[in-house]
């Protein structure tokens, strides 16, 4: 009688490593969330960003728990801005790629969603009325414009993670 231990159980097949592009893809996804960060952890630590002081009181609760806030939401986005980077690695994967396909989808979906919701709250007049305007409202354009790179960059990292893992299946 022959009993499978860890020892004789078949190794899955190997996925094809991901291409340089989507590697790539998934790190400046990482680095896109980089400048709002920091442009969010300046206005929570009082630097002038374009925000009256009376607005940041009254608006951002700054200072207040709206520090906590900005600084969370700063992290919050960068961690998830690091999910990609799961769909590229060949050393780590912490789900099965029939759980992490359908994430990661979901997950591109919803960035496509947030980011024209975005542009919606960017343009209305409630906005435009609380940052002052000029060198502030470009400052603040050039910190948020590579979020908005982010969804084609997790749609394109998804599709070339279930491409493989696909391709995967069906050797």
């Amino acid at each position: 009688m022959w009993v499978m231990t860890t020892a004789t159980a078949p190794l899955p097949a190997a996925s094809a490593p991901a291409p340089v592009w989507a590697r790539r893809a998934a790190h400046a996804i990482a680095l896109c969330a980089v400048p709002s960060g920091l442009w969010r952890i300046a206005m929570a630590s009082g630097v002038h960003v374009g925000y009256s002081d009376r607005v940041l009181r009254d608006v951002f609760d700054i200072p207040g728990w709206g520090i906590a806030y900005v600084i969370g939401l700063s992290v919050l986005t960068e961690l998830a801005a690091l999910f990609p980077l799961l769909l590229v690695s060949d050393r780590w994967r912490p789900l099965h790629p029939r759980v992490l396909a359908p994430l990661a989808w979901t997950g591109s979906g919803v960035l496509v969603l947030v980011a024209l919701w975005q542009l919606v709250v960017a343009f209305t007049a409630e906005s435009q009325t609380y940052m002052s305007s000029g060198t502030a409202q470009t400052v603040w354009g050039f910190a948020f414009a590579p979020l908005f790179a982010i969804p084609a960059l997790m749609t394109a990292v998804t599709w070339s993670y279930a491409k493989r893992h696909r391709a995967r299946g069906q050797a």
